[in-house]
C-alpha cells in the first residue's frame, strides 16, 4: 500500500497507537519520510497521547496480586490432551486482535482529548474578546460620566457666570468661568491669551467669600490661537466663591498667587 495523499487523522491515531497492520504502518512509516505535514501530524497525536497518559492517576499493585494471577493463569492452562485437540490460532492473529482491542478505548479518549483542547482554545479567544469589549465599555462609560458632570455644571442655574478681562485694547485677553460651589464644580474657557515661556503657566485661583487664602484651582497654557480650558479641577465642595483671578506662575504651580492679575472677575 502507497499513501499519495497525506494521512489521514484516523490512521495518523491508529498508527500512532500500534493499532494498525503490518503493510499499513509500513507504509505509512515510507509516506512520511518524505512528508513534512504528516510527521508533524504524527508529532501532535503523540504529544497528545502523552498527555492522557500522564493524566492517569497511578496505584499500587494490591498485596498478592501477583500470586493470584499466576494462579488463575495455571487454573486456565488446560490438560495436554485437551490442548492437542483444541485449534491453534497464528499467533500473529491473536497478537493483532489483542492490540486493536486493547487500543481502541485509547484511540477514543485521544479523539476527546483532542476535541476537548480545541474547545479550550476557542473559550479562551471568546474570553478575550469578551474582555476587550468589556474594557471598552468601562472606557465609554467613564467618558459619559465625565461629559455628564461638565453638562451639569454648565446648565446649573445656580452655577456662576464669570466673564474675566484684562482691561486691555482688542484683542485683549478674556476668559469665562462657570462655578457650582455645592459640587466644587469649575470651568474656564479662555481666548487671546498670549503666550508664556517654557518655565511657566497661567494659574487659575478661586478668592472664597469668607475672606480665606485663595484657592488653586488649576494650571493651564494656551494653545497656537491663544485658546486654553480648565475643565473640572479638583476642587473643595461647599466653598462660596467672591472672585476669580487667573495670573502667570511657574510651571509646576504656586500656592499663593503672584502679581499682577492677568485676568480676574467678580462673581454674579
Amino acid at each position: 500500500m502507497m499513501y499519495h495523499e497525506h494521512i489521514s487523522q484516523e490512521d495518523l491515531e491508529l498508527y500512532a497507537l500500534l493499532a494498525l497492520p503490518a503493510e499499513k504502518s509500513a507504509a505509512i512509516r515510507s509516506h512520511m519520510e518524505g512528508c513534512v505535514l504528516c510527521r508533524a501530524g504524527l508529532d501532535e497525536v503523540t504529544g497528545n497521547l502523552a498527555l492522557v497518559a500522564m493524566s492517569v492517576e497511578q496505584h499500587p499493585v494490591p498485596e498478592g496480586a501477583r500470586e493470584r494471577f499466576i494462579e488463575s493463569i495455571a487454573a486456565a492452562v488446560p490438560a495436554p490432551s485437551e490442548r492437542t485437540q483444541r485449534k491453534v490460532a497464528p499467533i500473529s492473529a491473536q497478537r493483532r486482535a489483542r492490540s486493536v482491542m486493547y487500543w481502541i478505548p485509547w484511540a477514543a479518549v485521544a479523539a476527546l482529548v483532542m476535541i476537548v483542547v480545541t474547545l479550550s482554545v476557542k473559550v479562551g479567544t471568546l474570553n478575550q474578546e469578551l474582555q476587550r469589549q468589556s474594557d471598552l465599555a468601562e472606557i465609554e462609560a467613564a467618558k459619559n460620566s465625565h461629559a455628564r458632570e461638565v453638562l451639569e455644571v454648565l446648565t446649573a442655574p445656580s452655577a456662576k457666570r464669570v466673564l474675566l478681562t484684562s482691561g486691555r485694547r482688542r484683542p485683549r485677553p478674556t476668559a469665562r468661568a462657570v462655578y457650582l460651589a455645592e459640587r466644587g464644580g469649575l470651568i474656564l474657557q479662555a481666548s487671546n491669551l498670549r503666550p508664556v515661556p517654557a518655565d511657566k503657566a497661567y494659574e487659575l485661583w478661586v478668592i472664597p467669600a469668607d475672606g480665606s487664602a485663595p484657592i488653586p484651582a488649576g494650571l493651564f497654557r494656551p494653545d497656537a490661537a491663544g485658546s486654553a480650558s480648565v475643565m473640572l479641577p479638583p476642587l473643595p465642595k461647599g466653598v462660596p466663591a467672591k472672585a476669580f483671578g487667573v495670573t502667570i506662575e511657574r510651571a509646576e504651580g504656586s500656592a499663593k498667587p503672584t502679581l499682577p492679575i492677568i485676568l480676574s472677575g467678580a462673581g454674579e
